[in-house]
């Protein structure tokens, strides 16, 4: 039996604070990590591949 695939659970930056800053938001998807605007829900989000965001992110912090 076919499952429908599972939703994405999307998770905030956490320099994401309550008064409106730039926000994104990430997903653990199936081969890939979804990133998206988090003040824009209904539009669309791009997906790059997990070594691409692991090495994104490991530039932010040598940063």
């Amino acid at each position: 039996m076919n499952r429908p695939p599972a939703l994405p659970r999307w998770r905030k930056s956490s320099y994401s604070n309550g008064t409106g800053g730039e926000c994104v938001e990430v997903a653990d998807l199936e081969s890939a990590v979804g990133v998206r605007d988090s003040k824009r829900l209904d539009r669309t989000f791009i997906a790059v591949r997990p070594a691409a965001w692991a090495e994104f992110v490991a530039s932010l912090r040598r940063a």
